[in-house]
């Protein structure tokens, strides 16, 4: 199903940068009303669009945004939960800390968008929220158990509404693409150095980017799709684990096994690396013989 022709309304959180600044330079240039949210009190945004500093934890930054929504757009088509952190690592190193702030971000975030703008929706009988997910909330690759959870929980986030809106007239979609190339891979890796280097590898070597990745979202929502896979990798790392779990299982553990490798290599050249104490030569009748 085609959208229709008339201008929309779409706020799009995390909109300054990567995904969310390709999809607000494409709802932009077809002629969509535009609030980009981030947390820069002020950011680039394209020409047309409207820009609002917006902490996704914070319901006071929520409220606010709902009220120039009100005043400036007339009221909202689209939302579009794309703000979160990337990350993740290894479970034994990462602290408390970590997972609290992934959770409230990745998660909370998501939830309060959808809270602050589901009234509103309901009373228009009409729109769509989209929340930016990621394959890893479908597929659960090893070394990644925070973020792995955190977009898990954003795919049943979305499921939940997608039942409890839909009789409503408001329709929702996840979006669960796999790597493509953006500057996530500079937030990567901050308590677990190991698997950010993997994850930037992944990124840099992804033969989508953002703005790719943004056109077929796009179309996705159009059609009103709830699941969007927008790249090749992501289907086929879905449907392995559909339809040939023992197959997804032999990798999944695959690449378990070469994190476990990388970790052993990098712990022998840590104790290589370390200084060496001198040996004392053995000693004979109170001289230091030849050693």
């Amino acid at each position: 199903m085609n959208r229709d022709t008339r201008s929309r309304a779409v706020l799009i959180t995390g909109g300054a940068s990567g995904l969310g600044a390709a999809l607000a330079s494409r709802y932009a240039g077809r002629g969509d009303r535009v609030l980009v949210t981030d947390l820069a009190a002020e950011a680039e945004v394209p020409a047309g669009a409207l820009y609002q500093r917006l902490d996704i934890t914070s319901p006071s930054h929520w409220a606010a945004a709902r009220e120039r929504v009100r005043v400036d757009l007339g009221g909202l088509d689209v939302l579009v939960n794309n703000a979160g952190i990337a990350a993740g690592g290894r479970v034994d190193h990462l602290d408390d800390t970590h997972w609290r702030r992934l959770l409230e971000v990745n998660v909370l975030g998501a939830v309060n968008g959808c809270r602050t703008f589901s009234p509103l929706l309901k009373a228009q009988g009409q729109g769509h929220v989209v929340n930016v997910a990621s394959l890893a909330g479908l597929v659960h690759p090893a070394g990644m158990g925070s973020y792995d959870a955190s977009k898990a929980a954003v795919v049943a986030l979305s499921e939940s509404l997608r039942h409890e809106l839909g009789p409503w007239g408001v329709d929702v979609t996840v979006v669960c693409p796999s790597f493509f190339r953006t500057n996530l891979a500079s937030s990567l890796g901050g308590e677990d150095p190991l698997m950010g280097q993997i994850a930037a590898k992944l990124i840099s070597r992804a033969p989508l980017g953002a703005e790719e990745i943004a056109a077929r979202v796009l179309r996705g929502v159009d059609a009103r799709r709830f699941l969007i896979l927008p790249d090749r990798s992501a289907r086929v790392a879905y449907w392995t684990k559909r339809l040939v779990r023992p197959l997804y299982d032999r990798q999944m553990l695959a690449s378990g096994a070469k994190i476990r490798q990388a970790e052993l290599n990098e712990k022998a050249r840590s104790r290589h690396e370390q200084p060496q104490r001198p040996r004392r030569r053995p000693c004979h009748g109170g001289q230091f013989g030849p050693g």
